[in-house]
C-alpha cells in the first residue's frame, strides 16, 4: 500500500510511458521507411526488351506481346510483383508482432506483452522489407523468363548473352612436319 499522493507520483517517470517513448523513435523510423518503400515503382510488365522478328509487322508483334504478357502472368499464377511484395511484408510484420507479444507476455507479464509486440513489430517489419524485396525480384524474374521464352517461340528477337551470339572459329591445327630424309619406321611397326 502506498501512502504517496497522486501529486507526488506525477513527477516520477512511469515505466509504461518510458517504454512507449523508447519505442516511439524506432517505430517512426520503420513507418517512414515503409512509407518510402511503398513509393518504389515495380514494373507491371516485362523488364526486358523484345523486338519484332524478321518479316513481322508491328501489329503482329503487338499481338505476340499481348499473348506473351498473358502467358507470363499465368506462369506466376496471376500474381504481380507488387502483390507478392506486399503479402510478404505484411506476413513478416504480423508474425514478428505475434512472436514478440508472446515472448513479452512470457517474460514480463502484461506490460511485457506490449513491449514485446512493439519490438516484434519493428523486427518483423525490418525482416519483412527484405522479404518483400526478395519476393518482388523472384516474381519479376519468373515473369521475365516466361515472357522471353514466349516471345522467342513466336519468332521475335529477344536479348541473349554476348557469348552466345558470336561463334568461335574452328580450331585448325597445322599438319605434322615430314620425317627427316632417310628415316624409316622401325621393323615390325606396321
Amino acid at each position: 500500500m502506498s501512502f504517496e499522493s497522486p501529486v507526488s507520483q506525477a513527477g516520477k517517470p512511469s515505466s509504461v510511458g518510458g517504454a512507449t517513448r523508447r519505442l516511439a523513435a524506432p517505430l517512426a523510423i520503420v513507418i517512414a521507411a515503409a512509407t518510402l518503400a511503398g513509393c518504389a515503382v515495380v514494373p507491371s510488365g516485362p523488364s526486358l526488351m523484345a523486338l519484332p522478328g524478321s518479316n513481322k509487322s508491328f501489329d503482329q508483334f503487338r499481338q505476340d506481346d499481348f499473348n506473351c504478357r498473358q502467358y507470363a502472368s499465368g506462369q506466376n499464377g496471376g500474381l504481380d510483383t507488387a502483390s507478392a511484395a506486399n503479402t510478404s511484408a505484411i506476413g513478416s510484420a504480423v508474425i514478428g508482432t505475434a512472436i514478440g507479444a508472446a515472448a513479452g507476455a512470457a517474460f514480463g507479464g502484461g506490460s511485457g506483452a506490449a513491449i514485446g509486440a512493439g519490438a516484434g513489430l519493428l523486427a518483423g517489419s525490418a525482416v519483412g522489407m527484405g522479404n518483400a524485396q526478395s519476393s518482388a525480384y523472384m516474381t519479376q524474374s519468373r515473369y521475365d523468363q516466361a515472357y522471353v521464352q514466349c516471345m522467342y517461340a513466336y519468332g521475335n528477337r529477344v536479348p541473349v548473352r554476348g557469348d552466345m551470339v558470336t561463334s568461335q572459329p574452328a580450331q585448325r591445327y597445322a599438319p605434322p612436319p615430314p620425317p627427316p630424309p632417310g628415316w624409316r619406321p622401325p621393323p615390325g611397326a606396321y
